[in-house]
């Protein structure tokens, strides 16, 4: 038996190929949007795809699945379980076969074992694999999402991303069932989870590649809560923000993702000027948030290349506007336009590199640079509105005293809450998310936005006043 994952850091996400060296036949579970590396690996393998599945209808990105079969000819096997309201859907020229629980199949000698494993979504399903040439019992289980290293996956998100309204306390009474259900499997079993840390399926997710069931009947909290009541009431609470794109792909994966889009957008540096006032296009700015504040085309959003870009992409972009990047490089313009195009964001038109800043200075525009304040001049201002954009829980941890809560995903629709006659200061935990919040701002016309740049751990580093919910202000 063959066994390849795939790990994608931007989506914290893994996808597997399962071969059978015997007939050359594989199996590719959860597959992302880019095919290439699953061809590759298969070709170099002296193997042909000939099954794709996916443990369930995922939110986090767009799905690669009908996507493979129609350029391998593999059999499509998708879930059949969960309610009739939230199934997959899709026409007869898919060729879909129709997945339940008990059911098996084989991949050459290869034995794959259906489970239906309800709670992060009702359809979810694990498949546990058999390397029937040596042995007669599984080595281990694909879990998708829903056991990961050190947590599970979080119940809320069909209420929460795809307004499934009055579906969250019963999916985590579910999960708790499925739970339950693994006491029959031997400790030794592998489990490969869908997702490691980083991801937003769950709220501690391990970073581990793979673990076992008895590692995780010993360490993983799920395990450990043994009252249902106590366990939903855990597993609901904390959970991160779900970015804002996770409805949209749970629709489209449910429905049938659209054809994407190939290739490498043009570089045009002429292209920002004509393009960034037409109402139509966003242009991103994906340098580090210091190259940003020292220098900037007004009007353009900074959102950094990194781990987080996909989610904020996905999360405060419109999927329905034009796109162009102002980036390091092509390798850059390449790299960005595949990560958004996993999470179904093809528009992206144009590329410009380094030279657009000296283009638009040459045509007469003046570039802007960006306000930045340290914690003592913070301390000592009045009249500023000072704007936390983390997330709820860091900010019930702690927060600066006097400051305001707006979660940097929520800023696009509440920037008209925000007063215009005073200085707007954003702060987050180390200065990301708040020079994207800054440059949001300012592209919305707010005039006086300072990033405070070292954020709240450089706050609390200083010994500045800070507050928790009921609790009130301190020095530490």
């Amino acid at each position: 038996m063959i066994l390849k994952r795939f790990y994608d850091d931007g989506l914290a996400q893994a996808s597997y190929l399962v071969g059978a060296e015997t007939t050359g036949e594989a199996l590719v579970v959860d597959p992302l949007r880019d095919l290439e590396p699953y061809v590759a690996v298969a070709s170099d393998e002296g193997l042909r795809i000939t099954h794709v599945t996916e443990t369930h209808i995922h939110a986090d990105f767009l799905s690669g699945a009908r996507d493979l079969v129609r350029r391998t000819g593999a059999r499509l096997l998708l879930s059949a379980e969960g309610d009739a309201d939230w199934q997959y859907h899709f026409g007869p020229s898919e060729r879909a076969e129709l997945l339940r629980d008990g059911d098996s199949f084989m991949i050459g000698e290869v034995r794959v074992d259906v489970r239906h494993t309800p709670g992060h979504t009702p359809e979810h399903l694990i498949f546990l694999v058999t390397d029937t040439a040596v042995a007669d019992r599984p080595l281990g289980v694909f879990t998708g999402d829903f056991i990961f290293v050190g947590d599970v996956g979080r119940p809320d998100l069909l209420e929460r991303a795809a307004k499934k309204e009055g579906t969250m306390e019963a999916s985590a009474r579910s999960l708790f069932r499925s739970i339950r259900l693994m006491r029959e499997y031997p400790e030794y079993l592998q489990l490969w989870p869908g997702h490691g840390a980083g991801s937003a399926c769950g709220k501690a997710l391990g970073a581990l590649p793979s673990t076992t069931l008895g590692y995780e009947r010993l360490f993983n909290w799920a395990f450990q809560t043994t009252d249902e009541d106590d366990f939903v009431r855990v597993v609901l609470s904390g959970q991160p923000e779900a970015p804002r794109y996770f409805g949209r792909m749970k629709l489209l994966n449910r429905d049938g993702p659209p054809a994407p889009r190939r290739g490498t957008p043009p570089h045009r540096d002429d292209a920002i000027a004509d393009r960034i006032t037409d109402g139509k296009t966003t242009v991103i700015d994906a340098r580090s948030p210091d190259a940003f504040a020292a220098g900037f085309i007004p009007g353009t959003v900074n959102i950094p290349a990194g781990r987080s870009f996909t989610t904020w992409a996905g999360t405060l972009l419109q999927a329905e506007s034009d796109l162009i990047l102002i980036v390091e490089s092509e390798q850059q313009a390449r790299a960005l336009s595949r990560e958004l195009s996993l999470i179904g964001m093809d528009r992206v038109v144009a590329w410009a590199g380094p030279a657009v800043f000296d283009l638009w200075r040459a045509a007469g525009r003046s570039i802007d640079r960006g306000s930045i304040i340290a914690s003592e001049a913070l301390s000592s201002m009045r009249d500023a509105e000072i704007v936390d954009v983390r997330g709820e829980s860091e900010w019930s941890a702690g927060h600066i005293a006097g400051a305001r809560h707006l979660f940097l995903g929520d800023l696009p629709d509440r920037a008209a809450e925000l007063p215009r006659d005073r200085p707007i200061v954003v702060s987050c935990q180390g200065g990301t998310r708040s020079s994207i919040a800054a440059s949001l701002l300012r592209a919305h016309g707010f005039a006086n936005v300072i990033n405070y740049a070292g954020g709240f751990a450089d706050w609390q580093r200083s010994g500045l006043p800070v507050e928790t919910p009921d609790v009130a202000p301190s020095s530490r």
